[in-house]
């Protein structure tokens, strides 16, 4: 359910809106000045250099305002009457958000304009066969560090897409393994099986293949830990709901 949640399209942003920084490669121009067209990159203070100019911070401008800037110091120095500056990102390194965990293709994503949860998850290809419906969301505001836990396919159904949070570069999303739980004694393919929601201790037989001839229905137990985390073996029924890391056990019949 998960994967088809994250399969959403990302839609196309401006690079007009990002905000320069550290890493990122730029290539400008100067309309009727080719001895000025350069491609650098931005240092770790924000600065670039530029023909006659030297340092330039541009760190944290737009790419129109860094534009605005070099033809305005152009301008002042007395070097151009009429600076025309074009300025093309040709790599984003300073916004982008880490990906990780269950998704198709983990990994480090640009964030070009306004970017939210889901578009992330798209551009890393939704997620696994293994993900879950939990994403954990880590960000960095002003000097503090939040983590928020978003359940995609609740929050879907719900239409509560307040809850698809706004990124930006340095963000770290993970999408969360799917719970387990484990089928053992009499069943067809004994071993670990996803837990899906309100999912019966009957549905958990069925993935494990269902009973073997000698195995019943009616002699069934669950050992789950405690809230001390001792393990606890209990009587089930096939009517009792799943939780996580539960090991269930199916006897033989006694006929």
């Amino acid at each position: 359910m998960a994967a088809a949640v994250l399969a959403l399209g990302a839609g196309v942003a401006s690079a007009a809106e990002v905000l320069l920084g550290p890493g990122d490669v730029v290539r400008l121009s100067v309309y009727g000045s080719p001895d000025l067209s350069i491609e650098t990159r931005v240092s770790e203070s924000g600065a670039i250099t530029f023909p006659l100019l030297g340092q330039v911070g541009i760190g944290g401008l737009s790419v129109a305002a860094a534009e605005r800037k070099i033809g305005n110091l152009l301008e002042k120095g007395g070097y151009l009457k009429k600076a025309e500056v074009n300025m093309i990102i040709t790599t984003l390194a300073s916004q982008q958000v880490s990906v990780l965990g269950q998704v198709n293709r983990p990994g480090r994503y640009p964030v070009e304009g306004r970017r939210k949860v889901l578009d992330l998850l798209a551009m890393a290809g939704g997620a696994s066969a293994d993900g879950g419906d939990l994403i954990s969301l880590v960000r960095t505001r002003d000097g503090k560090t939040t983590r928020e836990t978003i359940d995609v396919v609740d929050m879907v159904r719900k239409g509560e897409l307040d809850k698809d949070y706004e990124v930006a570069g340095g963000d770290i999303i993970f999408v969360e393994r799917a719970p387990r739980a484990y089928v053992t004694g009499e069943v067809q393919r004994p071993g670990a099986f996803r837990i899906e929601r309100g999912m019966t201790v009957q549905q958990a037989i069925s993935a494990g293949g269902g009973l073997t001839p000698r195995g019943s229905d009616s002699r069934l137990r669950i050992t789950r830990r405690d809230a001390a985390g001792n393990p606890v073996t209990l009587e089930a029924r096939a009517s009792d709901p799943v939780q996580v890391d539960d090991v269930i056990t199916v006897r033989e019949s006694w006929f």
